[in-house]
């Protein structure tokens, strides 16, 4: 048993849909997010920024005594994530990884050779999806689509309205006009926009969380590796931001559904 905390980093809110998922599956776990908001978005900066940026989100929460970290985002995870890993002894895993192993562990996703990725530029830039799901998925076609509005506009909390309809509907486009079997959110803000994606693909389109492939992942990992934290007790969040004027305190508190979340919230310097 281990009663450290899981870490967690993201540039915003995204990241927690990915906690959101860790904590239904793990109730009893202590997590600790990190929303470095000030520095949002990674999207666009370049690979150096990112992983100098991530090298210090991970070293805070490594500070915090943190027994994993989870970058809760696809551009540090495409651009940092070897990095961080030969930097630090501590487990660290992102988002691609976890979800292609669900992929491969699932008879009927395996059937689908056609697989669409949407994620920031950054992600895309690095043909990280692209390289790995065809490296260990026999037979796949891939197709790949930047989609940089959405993380800004879920920081916003743009998720439904008009402008949001009208982005999806374009960024969908490509897969529509070449029909995919399945599509990855391979940027941890999308999840935001999963009921408008369906709308815009049909529900044949099997559509891949990565927040919830992470949590999945997790339930064998955290017992192999004995980091399972097996204690009854309820466990607690602590929230960390690099900058609280943002809307990450309306747009996490209600996809948590909850109302306290300001006074969880901890103004942090990681530079």
């Amino acid at each position: 048993m281990d009663k450290r905390p899981i870490g967690i980093f993201d540039s915003g809110v995204g990241g927690m849909t990915v906690l959101s998922e860790i904590k239904k599956c793990f109730p009893n776990e202590d997590l600790i997010y990190l929303g470095d908001t000030k520095n949002f978005p990674y999207g666009d900066k370049s690979k150096d920024t990112v992983i100098k940026i991530a090298t210090k989100c991970a070293g805070f929460l490594i500070a915090k005594n943190v027994k994993l970290i989870i970058i809760a985002c696809g551009t540090a995870t495409s651009q940092a994530l070897n990095v961080l890993k030969n930097t630090y002894k501590v487990p660290i895993i992102g988002i691609i990884t976890p979800t292609i192993e669900s992929i491969k562990s699932d008879k009927n996703l395996l059937k689908e050779n056609r697989i669409g990725v949407i994620a920031t530029e950054g992600t895309i830039r690095s043909n990280k999806w692209d390289e790995e799901l065809k490296s260990e998925i026999k037979n796949v076609e891939v197709i790949s689509k930047a989609c940089p509005l959405l993380a800004p506009m879920a920081e916003q909390g743009w998720t439904s309205n008009g402008i949001a309809k009208e982005a999806i509907k374009e960024y969908m486009k490509p897969f529509k006009e070449e029909p995919i079997d399945a599509i990855i959110l391979g940027c941890t803000h999308y999840p935001l926009f999963a009921k408008l994606i369906r709308e815009e693909l049909g529900k044949n389109v099997k559509i891949i969380n990565t927040g919830e492939k992470i949590a999945e992942f997790l339930q064998e990992y955290l017992i192999n590796c004995e980091l399972i934290n097996d204690e009854k007790n309820v466990g607690k969040c602590t929230y960390y931001l690099t900058d609280t004027e943002c809307n990450f305190i309306q747009v996490a508190g209600n996809l948590l559904q909850d109302k306290t979340i300001q006074d969880k919230i901890i103004k942090i310097d990681i530079e």
